[in-house]
């Protein structure tokens, strides 16, 4: 509606009065007043002289001039002019919908300069959790999200593979493993690594106490504990290329990137390329150095180089220790550059935890310092902590809740809860048990995206599985239901003459329709897959009221059932689209 009526409006202003706008603001019009579009003219009085009632009727009378076949009418109240669109404009827009599946979608366009989404990024030293979840699927519907606006998307992780962490199950497993691998122990080879270092933790705390036990203070106990001196030594080991250390990395390693793909296989996420920072690590020492020479750097007396940001507000910051070697802000100085000398983007956006805000506040500081055009363009997506119910699904270290575990729970859940109610009754086992994973990752990712990422999330997977209220699977199901509907209906065209007046039932639900594109805008430009998501409840709420009200396929006469199918034909499409940016799966039939 505002692609159509925009221009139109400032061609009118034109006409009328000799008055270019860019562009003119049109909102939905209150419930309570007839019309469908409002055009608030208020801001037009001072600048013509004249009453705001005057102006919005001579520019509605313009429009109905403009446009005879899109506004069927108008009627001004005080300041507004609210628009009615015609019979004939919804029953275009309805048969143009019905033609092309994927209203709302654009193609992303090869020729503009693409956004980088980073997500994930996790560490080689134990498999992903639920925190990983949240980031990786929110990181996901970013990207789709912006794709769906014609900007093409690079997905990216950095995968943190090098490090004292890293040390620690390496040390573990060469103390304690006896060759154990995941083949010869069935195990998830990330699973298996992080076995070990939860193995190095135990026998850290015991050499602690032990040391302490001895008279030794804490601090010194756990710095001088046996097992941290090995993982110290082999982090050393590592960085001087010591072939067996690099060969026992590489193998761990490998185990583990492995166990991370198949769970982003499972969790249906994906990336268009990938950095280590096994790579990456020593990227940002020549940044560095430049930025000394320019002196917007400086050296201390023990040779460490620093940052003064205490003129933003932040404090200072340490760039380069005193032997040389980098720190983990060093590192993202240099893979930033590496981004934007290696792809043609124009945005890079780090999703990642609120934990960091700080962190990214100084990054993006130093390089806007540093005078990189960019700098401006990058974003940091901050989202909140996901918490469940205490007591629940406690991964088998005790510590966190395990990626893996938890969509076993989700799927185990969805069987559950769908055998209670009978929804999978006489299905063959192979089709339930696909079900069920679709819905239980429906489940997962529709509650987790629901919420603003800004916020802090309570999850609970019970409550996620439910067909009715605002979950996945009560979208799911919907979308189902009028599949459902559509192959009862037989061989039916969207044919159909222009109504002498569209149900009000149905006007609401083609309005909503008509809202999805700008839905997916507004996501984008906000980075909240929530409003697709709030959107999508809100417009199967709307359908279920007007297939609740209005008779389909027992309709009064042909053209107002085929219209009718045709409303549910588009809902059923916006919705499957609405879910595949979120990357929600939807089945045939539950």
């Amino acid at each position: 509606m505002k692609a159509l009526l925009e221009p139109a409006i400032r061609r009118a202003l034109r006409e009328l009065y000799d008055l270019n706008l860019d562009s003119v603001e049109l909102i939905p019009t209150k419930k309570g007043f007839e019309g469908d579009i409002t055009f608030p003219v208020f801001f037009l009085a001072k600048t013509l002289r004249k009453p705001p009632a005057a102006i919005a009727a001579e520019v509605g009378d313009k429009l109905k001039e403009l446009l005879p076949d899109t506004v069927g009418g108008y009627n001004v109240a005080g300041g507004f002019l609210n628009i009615s669109l015609s019979p004939e404009f919804y029953t275009r827009f309805l048969r143009e919908q019905t033609k092309r599946p994927g209203y709302g979608i654009r193609r992303p366009d090869p020729s503009l300069p693409g956004v980088m989404v980073e997500y994930s990024s996790p560490n080689t030293n134990k498999p992903l959790h639920l925190g990983h979840i949240r980031n990786s699927l929110l990181g996901y519907a970013v990207s789709a999200i912006i794709e769906a606006t014609g900007k093409p998307v690079i997905r990216t992780q950095i995968i943190n593979d090098r490090g004292i962490h890293i040390s620690k199950s390496m040390v573990a497993w060469k103390k304690f493993g006896e060759g154990e691998t995941p083949e010869s122990s069935g195990i998830k080879g990330d699973h298996l690594v992080g076995k070990y270092y939860v193995e190095f933790d135990k026998q850290y705390r015991k050499e602690v106490k032990e040391l302490a036990a001895q008279g030794m203070d804490e601090e010194t106990a756990k710095r001088e504990a046996p097992i941290m001196r090995e993982a110290r030594e082999m982090l050393k080991k590592w960085e001087n290329g010591d072939p067996e250390t690099l060969a026992l990395w590489k193998m761990m390693n490998d185990w583990v990137l492995e166990g991370f793909r198949e769970t982003y296989r499972e969790l249906g996420v994906r990336f268009d390329t990938e950095y280590f920072e096994s790579d990456t690590y020593l990227l940002g020492k020549k940044i560095v150095e430049e930025g000394l020479r320019k002196g917007i750097f400086y050296r201390k007396e023990d040779g460490s180089v620093w940052v003064d940001l205490s003129d933003e507000g932040l404090d200072e910051k340490l760039l380069l220790r005193a032997d040389g070697t980098s720190v983990y802000i060093t590192q993202d100085l240099g893979t930033a550059v590496k981004r934007f000398e290696e792809f043609d983007i124009d945005t890079l956006i780090y999703v990642v935890g609120s934990e960091q805000d700080y962190h990214f506040k100084v990054l993006f500081s130093i390089l806007k310092k540093l005078g990189y055009p960019w700098a401006d363009r990058l974003y940091h997506l901050s989202y909140g902590m996901v918490h469940l119910p205490e007591g629940k699904m406690k991964s088998r270290e005790g510590t966190v809740v395990d990626a893996d575990d938890l969509l076993q729970k989700m799927y185990d859940t969805a069987r559950k809860i769908s055998e209670e109610l009978g929804k999978t009754e006489g299905f063959p086992p192979q089709e339930k048990e696909k079900i069920y994973k679709i819905i239980g990752k429906a489940a997962l990712k529709y509650h987790l995206l629901k919420v603003d990422p800004r916020k802090d999330i309570l999850f609970d997977p019970k409550k996620s599985i439910d067909f009715n209220g605002n979950t996945g699977p009560f979208l799911q199901y919907a979308y189902v239901r009028i599949r459902s509907l559509l192959h009862k209906a037989g061989d039916w065209q969207a044919e159909f003459a222009v109504p002498e007046q569209w149900d009000e039932k149905e006007k609401d639900l083609l309005k909503q329709i008509i809202q999805f594109p700008d839905i997916i805008r507004n996501a984008a430009d906000t980075l909240n897959p929530a409003v697709v998501a709030n959107y999508l409840y809100q417009l199967v709420k709307t359908y279920n009221s007007f297939y609740q009200a209005l008779p389909v396929l027992q309709a009064p006469d042909s053209d107002t059932r085929a219209r009718r199918l045709a409303l549910s034909a588009v809902t059923g499409d916006v919705i499957k689209n609405g879910l595949a940016l979120l990357g929600i799966e939807v089945p045939e039939r539950m």
